[in-house]
């Protein structure tokens, strides 16, 4: 996993993943979650690996439009 920049300063993820149409997110706490075009998606997938890549952002959106759309809680 990459380590997410946190450019804002108080995001609460840790590091994320990219995949072919996915993404994964470690949160501070440890939970790990996977979020695919399947269950999230595309539109919202594409703009989640743009903001993992910017480094900021990510939880925010996350809480606004994903929050339960993700396939997979891994941890």
């Amino acid at each position: 996993m990459e380590r997410y920049r946190n450019l804002g300063g108080d995001s609460n993820v840790a590091a994320y993943e990219l995949g072919n149409g996915s993404i994964t997110v470690q949160f501070n706490d440890g939970s790990v979650y996977l979020y695919t075009n399947q269950s999230a998606g595309p539109a919202n997938i594409t703009e989640l690996q743009r903001l993992a890549q910017v480094g900021q952002g990510l939880n925010s959106f996350i809480n606004r439009y994903v929050r339960k759309g993700y396939a997979q809680k891994l941890r």
